[in-house]
């Protein structure tokens, strides 16, 4: 065999080594797990006995290429997805404080607008509970006429239905309106509440810090 011919065969090789290297079959790997009842389970796909276990990827050699943990897997998705919903939840409330800020120093020009506001509110609640007051006055004194003529019959006829009736509306009527009245006196505290909160807030947005509590506040 001369030179050229030697040359030859060789770049022949050469030219085929991939071919035949890209022929060959890929490696065929195998599911390893110890089932629940501690027997170890072998299998081209993920045996049944190995649902939910962690598995273990041998290549044809015997050796481990790849661990499979689905409940490691698994607590490592929820804590993604909590983190990321923790996340949203943090960005939707920073949008929130700053649409109610953005309002709040449209709603208000000074501190004594803030004050203002509040006199209005407490104004109208006291309104509110005027006229409860003049209702629960007007179902009493109803009561008083029903159980007048209620009395007209105390030994004699028994009271018409009704009657009875009308002393019944009139006294679920009364509980209503009282309870009205009570959330109403309540309502004094909410809009105090509302309205030191939005001062505070004011404040804070237009000299960069909240005030302190007086003493006197405080008690």
């Amino acid at each position: 065999m001369n030179r050229h011919t030697a040359a030859v065969l060789i770049a022949a090789a050469c030219a085929t080594a991939p071919i035949l290297a890209s022929a060959q079959p890929p490696q065929v790997l195998t599911y390893r797990c110890i089932g629940q009842d501690k027997k170890t389970y072998y299998g081209q796909t993920p045996p049944p006995q190995c649902a939910g276990l962690p598995l273990e990827m041998l290549n044809p050699q015997g050796l481990v290429v790849k661990r499979i943990d689905p409940l490691a897997e698994a607590e490592q998705k929820a804590a993604r997805q909590a983190e990321e919903a923790q996340k949203r939840k943090a960005e939707s409330a920073q949008k929130d404080r700053q649409r109610r800020d953005k309002a709040l120093l449209a709603t208000y020009t000074s501190e004594a607008d803030i004050e203002l506001a509040r006199k209005r509110a407490l104004t109208d609640n006291d309104k509110a509970v005027a006229e409860i007051e003049g209702r629960i006055a007007a179902t009493k004194k109803r009561q008083a006429d029903l159980a007048k003529e209620q009395e007209f019959f105390q030994g004699k006829n028994k009271p018409p239905a009704k009657l009875q009736q009308d002393i019944q509306t009139a006294g679920d009527e009364l509980k209503v309106q009282e309870a009205q009245r009570d959330k109403r006196h309540k309502d004094v505290e909410t809009i105090n509440a509302k309205y030191d909160e939005d001062k505070r807030r004011y404040i804070e947005l237009t000299r960069g810090a909240a005030p302190a509590k007086s003493a006197a506040a405080k008690k």
